[in-house]
């Protein structure tokens, strides 16, 4: 139990004062730098602490957290100001809507749904994770990202989850061409077979992606002819999002 309780303290200390650096929680805690450092990589295994893409020497809290703590969403700006735009969109389009962060370039974390009514439907637990290139919420995602970190999840191997996923560099840099000029992302099969989906970043007032949400289908209710009426929906959604988060 001490070493449980080691971790805990380490995880409080690290959301404390992120991004941190070994010596810095060494200090903190008098404790043997090799224990620290052993405790980090521990939690980081897990999915709780992460390594500073700047900064690799320094910690920082993981979007795990989130998967035990979505409560801990309900008092953000982000949260707030996402639930009754994901609300109104269910409500015209009758299919599931979920709301999903990036984890640094590792993958996307959803961290609100709302669901339709429809006895066959998509589900998506809070706390999920999907990878960047294979899903709707990830590659609109990755397509506001700089040209450098999206070259980064490209150089990193593009898995087939699939037949559908794009495995292709220059397919995916294609693919989020088109994004950046419609402003939606489309995954139909690409991850999960059977399930679509449209989603729209939601962007920071400088540029910065979020989140995305997403309207999430099961193939069967996937038709062509309305994907761009639904990519209208879902990118005004995000915008919606996006101004009531800075309070327009």
């Amino acid at each position: 139990m001490k070493s449980v309780t080691r971790s805990l303290r380490v995880l409080e200390a690290v959301a404390q004062h992120q991004p941190v650096t070994v010596g810095e929680l060494t200090k903190m805690f008098g404790l043997p730098k090799s224990t620290v450092q052993r405790t980090l990589v521990t939690l980081a295994e897990a999915g709780w602490l992460r390594a500073n893409r700047k900064d690799t020497t320094r910690w920082e809290i993981g979007a795990r957290v989130l998967a035990v703590r979505p409560a801990a969403l309900q008092g953000s700006s982000l949260f707030a100001a996402a639930r009754e735009p994901m609300i109104r969109l269910r409500d015209a389009l009758n299919e599931t809507v979920h709301l999903s962060v990036p984890d640094g370039l590792h993958c996307m974390v959803v961290v609100d749904r709302v669901d339709c009514d429809h006895a066959v439907r998509t589900y998506h637990t809070i706390g999920d994770t999907s990878p960047l290139h294979a899903t709707a919420v990830g590659r609109a995602v990755l397509a506001q990202l700089s040209k450098q970190d999206a070259e980064e999840v490209i150089a990193g191997g593009l898995e087939r989850f699939s037949d559908a996923t794009t495995v292709g560099a220059d397919e995916l840099r294609t693919e989020l061409d088109r994004i950046r000029v419609e402003g939606y992302a489309v995954n139909r099969n690409q991850y999960r077979p059977g399930v679509c989906a449209v989603a729209a970043p939601v962007l920071d007032e400088d540029g910065t992606p979020l989140a995305a949400v997403a309207l999430s289908m099961p193939e069967a209710r996937y038709r062509d002819e309305s994907v761009a009426k639904w990519g209208r929906l879902v990118a005004d959604t995000a915008t919606e999002i996006a101004q009531r988060r800075l309070g327009a």
